[in-house]
């Protein structure tokens, strides 16, 4: 593979990985060989899936995976939002646990584009640079790489919307404000 593979992070093993999604990953490593700034689009399914979030939400969703949890798989960047790429059966799986989740714990979390078997995602070039809307933010360097599952992605979606800054149109209430204790009334 060519060395300027190595400009954003993506190994020539990381390339590898990528290209084993598709049909014919020597004909995408060869693309990437003539055009390693050019994005591509891969199939979802077999070897990853990837779940699509709003760009600031996605970058809540890392913190808390980098700073409380295991860390994530790989991430991107293509137009205006995040794709943090997930073990093959998460975007079957990840909706109905959303769904599932008690407390209305998810009001706050915006729509996740889940794609799997059956979809495809355009992934960026291999040899993006930082300054391109599209970019690698954790690039696929083995090929194997780890690949956070539903429950994790949950668990990170989960922690992102609670920690969003909430502004209220609505006053505080009065700090000040006697409150009785009625539990002790005869």
């Amino acid at each position: 593979m060519s060395s300027c593979l190595g400009a954003s992070g993506v190994t020539p093993d990381g390339a590898a990985w990528l290209a084993s999604a598709g049909t014919y990953p020597r004909n995408t490593l060869a693309f990437w060989e003539e055009r390693p700034d050019a994005p591509v689009v891969l199939p979802c399914g077999a070897v990853f899936d990837v779940v699509s979030v709003p760009t600031m939400f996605g970058r809540r969703m890392l913190d808390r995976l980098w700073d409380d949890g295991p860390g994530s798989g790989p991430v991107a960047v293509f137009r205006g939002r995040t794709l943090l790429f997930a073990a093959p059966g998460t975007a079957q799986r990840l909706p109905s646990l959303l769904r599932w989740e008690e407390f209305g714990r998810t009001a706050d979390i915006p729509p996740l584009l889940c794609h799997g078997t059956g979809d495809a995602v355009t992934v960026p070039a291999p040899a993006g640079t930082p300054e391109q809307s599209s970019r690698w933010l954790v690039a696929p360097d083995t090929r194997h790489p780890w690949l956070p599952g539903p429950e994790i992605l949950l668990w990170a979606a989960v922690r992102a919307a609670r920690a969003a800054v909430r502004i209220s149109i609505f006053p505080p209430p009065d700090q000040g404000a006697k409150v009785y204790d009625v539990s002790r009334r005869r």
